[in-house]
């Protein structure tokens, strides 16, 4: 017996598609925090570096770099962007 596949369509925010109340603002949090780790990695630096530059602990800088991103605000994640010398302008929907 052959069982059928069932797919749904996303819409573009997996944590609104499984239903997590504050989804927009994870997904943000996602897509910033994904931007600060690639900025970091380009730039090849040590965590002690890192921890410098960003003005946190270097178990902070773990989870920042495991995608732990739920432990961070919007906005301390947006502070690293900044101390990483990248401007930011936002544009809320």
């Amino acid at each position: 017996m052959r069982q059928e596949q069932i797919f749904e369509k996303s819409s573009g925010n997996v944590f609104a598609d499984i239903g997590l109340e504050d989804a927009d603002e994870l997904l943000t949090r996602g897509k910033i925090g994904i931007q600060v780790i690639r900025l970091l990695k380009k730039r090849h630096l040590k965590q002690d570096k890192i921890s410098e530059i960003l003005n946190i602990s270097p178990s902070e800088v773990s989870h920042l770099m495991n995608g732990e991103f739920q432990r961070f605000s919007e906005g301390k994640l947006l502070y690293f962007l900044k101390r990483l010398d990248i401007e930011i302008t936002l544009h809320r929907v």
